[in-house]
């Protein structure tokens, strides 16, 4: 049912056209006027200071992430006129150092199609970005996905290939067929994709291209037996530390135990491939790569011999309750990965250290309350052998977040209200913990990053954060600057 009324809904939105802003002049700079306009009706309550987030509307899955003459690009799924999903742009913004984030002009405005999720690579000097162009068609399955390139010689002002679609159709003909990520390796360039089977089973095709336009089918790259979800979407596939892993988000993971717990899931399969003859033999199952209530689409960008990963802040079918406010979805912070034998371990860029501004505390922390306006950073240790247990919530109410560390299990969870993720932690090295709170969000890193949760709270007014543990804590707790546009 969710899925008609959706088809439904893209069918509305383009029968009865755009709002008025774009029916005048220019599209682009009409849009660019609608959203400067539109920053004074937001609610900021809930407004992230050092997480990218929408300068209004609706933002989900991050798209074309790269680096490109000097600057990281982050492009965004992004429906300006409504702060739920719509119509499909891509936001954009850029930085020097993955922390300070500046607003660009939208880089993609859907025509005839909308703007789906796809990657970013420089071919010599010029940004090529590949995403899916989503057809809405009146026969079902009601839409139909294909592949299409734009070209920019600036990394702001981007042109549609007129040749578009560049890759029509999957070799099976499913019309779920989306969210490429490019790559190059030697003379070619290769490409993921998110699809299907008939029978309903998630998949990863693997094509291969000298141009960028003309593209031939490899392989497919990896597939659910039956128990791995419906479709497979936002695939990634790179080397990491002499290890292949396929990253992706399968929908429709039955819950196991502590595991699957949210609507759709993210995580990756390690393994072997050969780009001789295009197999991809997996060698590690499928790992879930964040434990939180909101962490889904990631895409990830190698520079300076760094592999970095982002996420939307967000799920899909759960409240948003900055929806009512004009805006709605963020990116969580930006993690490097690190392959440590058969797990990926997941840490803050080091960047995230210049956002320090002032010591709230420093030193033992039994049951003080520590005090936050919007932002923090917490990082604390205690002994692994007895309860650690730590509140977070809002000074004048709102939601209660409990974070808590278990030796008789051995697992760390994070309590929402109620809603319960928890996840065994074994250290490899470092026992401390490491958490980010924002106005409405909060990331805990265990350790080396083997266990990280990532979490949207929302509560009235500024954080109060409480250590409930029967021990006491060493604590160092930081005020973080804000580092995206108000």
């Amino acid at each position: 049912m969710y899925k008609i009324l959706s088809y439904l809904l893209l069918f509305a939105f383009f029968s009865i056209g755009y709002p008025e802003p774009l029916k005048r002049g220019d599209p682009k700079q009409e849009l660019e006027e609608y959203i400067e306009n539109k920053k004074a009706e937001i609610n900021p309550r809930y407004r992230l200071q050092y997480h990218v987030i929408p300068p209004v509307g609706w933002m989900n899955d991050p798209n074309g992430f790269s680096y490109y003459k000097g600057q990281y690009h982050l492009f965004y799924q992004f429906y300006p006129y409504d702060s739920v999903w719509g119509p499909m742009h891509w936001g954009h913004v850029t930085s020097p150092n993955l922390v300070d984030w500046t607003q660009q002009p939208t880089a993609l405005l859907p025509e005839e199609e909308m703007c789906f999720s796809g990657s970013a690579v420089v071919d010599e000097d010029t940004m090529v970005l590949i995403y899916t162009g989503r057809l809405i068609i009146n026969v079902e399955p009601f839409y139909n996905e294909t592949q299409y390139l734009a070209f920019s010689d600036d990394g702001i002002n981007f042109e549609k290939y007129e040749g578009n679609p560049v890759l029509t159709r999957a070799p099976n003909g499913s019309p779920d067929f989306r969210d490429p990520k490019v790559w190059k390796h030697g003379d070619y360039w290769y490409v993921v994709i998110g699809s299907k089977t008939e029978d309903e089973r998630g998949r990863v095709l693997l094509y291969r291209s000298l141009d960028l336009i003309s593209w031939d089918f490899l392989t497919v790259l990896g597939e659910s037996s039956g128990t791995m979800g419906y479709m497979w979407e936002c695939p990634d596939f790179f080397e990491l530390n002499g290890r292949y892993v396929l990253l992706m988000s399968p929908q429709g993971l039955e819950p196991q135990g502590d595991r699957y717990k949210n609507t759709h899931q993210t995580g990756y399969i390690i393994g072997n491939f050969n780009y001789e003859t295009f197999e991809f033999v997996p060698e590690v199952d499928f790992q879930e790569i964040d434990f939180g209530h909101d962490f889904y689409a990631t895409q990830t960008s190698e520079h300076n011999g760094k592999r970095i990963l982002i996420a939307w802040f967000g799920m899909w079918e759960v409240p948003h309750p900055e929806d009512v406010d004009g805006w709605a979805g963020a990116m969580t912070i930006f993690r490097e990965l690190e392959m440590v034998g058969d797990r990926i371990l997941m840490k803050p860029v080091e960047q995230m250290l210049t956002l320090r501004e002032e010591n709230v505390f420093s030193g033992t922390w039994s049951n003080e309350v520590l005090e936050f306006q919007k932002t923090g950073e917490i990082v604390f240790n205690g002994d692994l052998d007895n309860v650690i247990e730590i509140l977070i919530e809002g000074k004048e109410g709102g939601d209660q977040v409990w974070i808590k560390w278990d030796p008789q299990t051995g697992k760390v969870s994070v309590n929402r209200s109620g809603e319960v993720r928890q996840v065994e932690w074994l250290p490899i090295d470092s026992r401390s913990w490491r958490l980010f709170i924002d106005s409405s969000s909060l990331e805990l890193f265990c350790g080396e990053g083997e266990v990280v949760f990532s979490t949207r709270a929302y509560p009235n007014g500024d954080w109060k954060v409480t250590n409930l543990s029967p021990q006491i804590l060493s604590v160092e707790a930081y005020k973080l600057r804000r580092s995206v546009p108000e």
